[in-house]
């Protein structure tokens, strides 16, 4: 039985090595120009590889507009949702829970009060509910982008199932996850910061399970940790691929991620089930377009990497 397992893991290890040398970049490739809808199928989402694409949303009236006065006039007196963190992560391992960050209904206005430091505040605050917060919560702000990627939509045949508007503090972090969407990721002001894993590095990503939890802020300005009652444990990732524990999880040693910026004016394409983990410039603002994925026989592969993994315990 030992015998056999030791194979397997062997065989995992191939696999992600095999993938590097036959199709992934050392790095994240740039675009000059979008592509056509056949090519970006063909060369980017059917071999499921990132790219940042430039003079892909130079069009669009957001690049220019949107700075704290336009912002404050056209939707500083909506109240929106915001996420508020003591430590800037959220949706993130801490402790042995899986803690949610507190929703926070507040102004847009109070919002940019608190990322230009003008009133001081506990917590760190961060717009980032991917609910299509965009088109739900800021509908005044769509007039100033594109409703979806048309040469995306038209690659895929469908609309996007998201838009989503991001705007955060500097010390707010995205911890390493994935999802099942194709993302087009447009950066409107200052810089993101990617690591990006392909899914065939799952063999060197550790997952655990974690009872999940909500911040709560007290009067007193500090945040307790509340269980959420009643909910199954959580499998998320608790490695911080900043600062990774190599002693704890040897196997991450073998991942290969990728660093790479992407500045103002730029899109990146983030396939769907690439682990990523993101931090950004303050006050960074950006859109994300979330298209659903094809569960094709590429999906079908990942969870049968997924289940082998978890099977021999390799991480």
């Amino acid at each position: 039985m030992a015998e056999n397992i030791d194979a397997v893991k062997r065989c995992l290890r191939d696999f992600s090595q095999e993938a590097r040398e036959l199709y992934l970049n050392e790095t994240v490739p740039y675009l000059e120009q979008p592509p056509s809808p056949l090519e970006f199928y063909r060369e980017w989402i059917g071999p499921n590889k990132p790219c940042i694409i430039q003079n892909a949303f130079n069009h669009w009236p957001a690049l220019s507009k949107w700075n704290p006065s336009y912002l404050r006039e056209v939707v500083g007196s909506k109240v929106i949702s915001v996420a508020v963190t003591p430590n800037g992560y959220a949706d993130a391992v801490n402790g042995d829970h899986f803690v949610m960050p507190e929703e926070r209904l507040m102004t847009f206005s109070s919002l940019l009060d608190v990322v230009e430091g003008k009133v001081a505040s506990r917590g760190v605050f961060y717009v980032q509910k991917q609910c299509s917060n965009l088109t739900e919560e800021l509908p005044e702000l769509t007039e100033d982008v594109e409703a979806d990627i048309p040469w995306m939509t038209e690659a895929l045949g469908r609309l996007p199932d998201a838009v989503n508007f991001w705007l955060g503090e500097a010390s707010a972090v995205t911890s390493m996850h994935k999802d099942h969407y194709e993302n087009l990721y447009c950066v409107i002001s200052g810089e993101k910061h990617f690591i990006l894993l392909p899914p065939s590095d799952r063999p060197f990503v550790p997952y655990q399970l974690y009872q999940p939890a909500v911040y709560r802020h007290r009067e007193d300005g500090d945040f307790d940790v509340v269980d959420v009652a009643g909910s199954d444990k959580v499998p998320w990732i608790p490695l911080d691929p900043l600062q990774p524990d190599l002693e704890r999880y040897p196997d991450y040693s073998l991942a290969c991620p990728l660093h790479v910026t992407v500045k103002a004016g730029e899109m990146l394409y983030l396939p769907s089930l690439w682990f990523h983990h993101v931090r950004q410039s303050h006050g960074c603002i950006a859109v994300n377009f979330w298209y659903d994925m094809e569960y094709d026989i590429k999906y079908n592969y990942f969870q049968m990497v997924d289940s082998l993994t978890e099977a021999v315990g390799l991480l």
